[in-house]
């Protein structure tokens, strides 16, 4: 996964400018909040949560094959492409 260096913020960061940081992960979906230098907790927009939200809904209602199936079909690394519920759903007929 590639992090952006400008959605990253420090534990102290995120209690002493909370607004500032809830603007970063409007901007960028997701912030990543580090304690003691190391990933601690992710802070996502209210699109980014609903947009993955459905992604997981649709994952759990396919059977068990065509999960790993399609889960097989994702890029293992590099940066990956967005899809909307629509392009997925042609995908997944085809």
């Amino acid at each position: 996964m590639i992090i952006s260096t400008k959605a990253l913020v420090s534990n102290s960061e995120m209690i002493k400018n909370y607004k500032a940081c809830r603007e970063k992960a409007d901007d960028y979906g997701k912030l990543f909040i580090l304690k003691n230098n190391q990933p601690d907790a992710v802070l996502l927009s209210i699109d980014e949560y609903e947009r993955l939200s459905v992604i997981i809904e649709y994952f759990e209602s396919l059977n068990a094959e065509d999960a790993l199936k399609y889960a097989a079909s994702l890029p293992k690394e590099g940066i990956r492409k967005r899809y909307s519920m629509d392009q997925m759903n042609n995908e997944v007929k085809e």
